[in-house]
């Protein structure tokens, strides 16, 4: 029977204490904590999700890969001047949770469930994504094609969780769409003081939520 083991749950508890102490470092402006309390984060999201017991092992080697993918993304937009890498890398870890959705044990495939799981997201798309390609084209015209590849694919992969018709999949990819929709108006529509304790809470919680979902 799927479940958290003993081993995972202690993970879990360290991921949920790197999380706290990464957002002390984003609330408080402490970069070097951040610099160790945000890959350390997913580092040990990484190892709950390869410990656990999941309902589908190929689901859980995809989700291993995303979040390896995120991990890595992490790391490239603390440096800078490597946003493109890190929004690549990002891309490729939507990507790999995509096929772990679509081969998970609950996806559903029916012409209404595709239809439900795709108006709400392209909804917010048209929303969200026209002002942010607007200020990525104002800041460096290169950006636009790998920002607009961003918002198609992290749209698919919002859509995909949808399939699932799993309630903690939804959410988690719901707040990881919030998280990145936030980074797209903070670094190319408007900055606003609460955005970066935002950005980051919801993409820790997204993306632990995603892993409880493979059990």
């Amino acid at each position: 029977m799927p479940r958290m083991n003993t081993l995972a749950g202690m993970l879990f508890g360290g991921t949920a204490i790197f999380a706290l102490l990464d957002w002390f470092a984003v609330g408080k402006s402490r970069l070097r904590l951040e610099y160790v309390a945000k890959p350390a984060t997913m580092v040990a999201l990484i190892g709950v999700a390869l410990t656990l017991q999941p309902a589908d092992p190929t689901q859980r080697a995809w989700f291993v890969a995303a979040l390896v993918f995120c991990l890595a993304g992490d790391v490239f937009l603390m440096l800078e001047g490597r946003f493109v890498p890190g929004l690549a890398s990002f891309l490729i870890g939507h990507l790999a949770y995509i096929a772990g959705f679509w081969l998970g044990p609950a996806a559903g495939t029916g012409p209404g469930t595709m239809l439900v799981a795709v108006l709400p997201v392209a909804a917010l798309a048209t929303l969200v994504g026209p002002r942010v390609v607007q200020g990525a084209r104002a800041t460096d015209r290169r950006l636009v094609g790998p920002v607009l590849n961003y918002i198609v694919v992290i749209s698919a992969m919002a859509a995909s969780a949808i399939l699932t018709r799993q309630p903690i999949a939804i959410a988690g990819a719901a707040l990881f769409f919030a998280s990145d929709g936030m980074i797209g108006f903070r670094n190319f529509v408007v900055h606003k003081p609460w955005m970066d304790l935002a950005i980051i809470t919801t993409y820790h919680v997204g993306q632990a939520l995603l892993v409880l979902s493979l059990i």
